[in-house]
């Protein structure tokens, strides 16, 4: 046996490089989500109305939407996953040029 599995000499990695590894891939992980959330959602079925002149009444469609509450939630999710994807990038490209 040697001298290298000694509990001792095993080396923790700092907290900054568990965090560099865990960022990409909770961002990643988010796109992947949103997008899953966002196409599971895309189905959406849309409803009629009539056009009816002789009525004084103003019809107004509630809840009338192209886009499901579910697809924006995904959306929104996969955008949020970009945005931390984006800002590491940044950072490591910045922390990169200033050595």
């Amino acid at each position: 046996m040697g001298n290298n599995n000694a509990p001792e000499d095993r080396k923790i990695p700092p907290p900054a490089r568990v965090l560099a590894a865990v960022v990409p891939i909770a961002g990643l992980a988010a796109v992947m989500a949103g997008g899953l959330v966002a196409w599971s959602n895309a189905n959406a079925s849309f409803g009629w109305f009539a056009y009816a002149p002789l009525g004084n009444q103003l019809f107004t469609g509630s809840g009338i939407a192209f886009v499901t509450q579910g697809t924006q939630l995904g959306l929104a999710m996969a955008v949020v996953g970009l945005l931390v994807l984006a800002f590491w990038a940044g950072y490591r490209i910045g922390k990169k040029a200033a050595r």
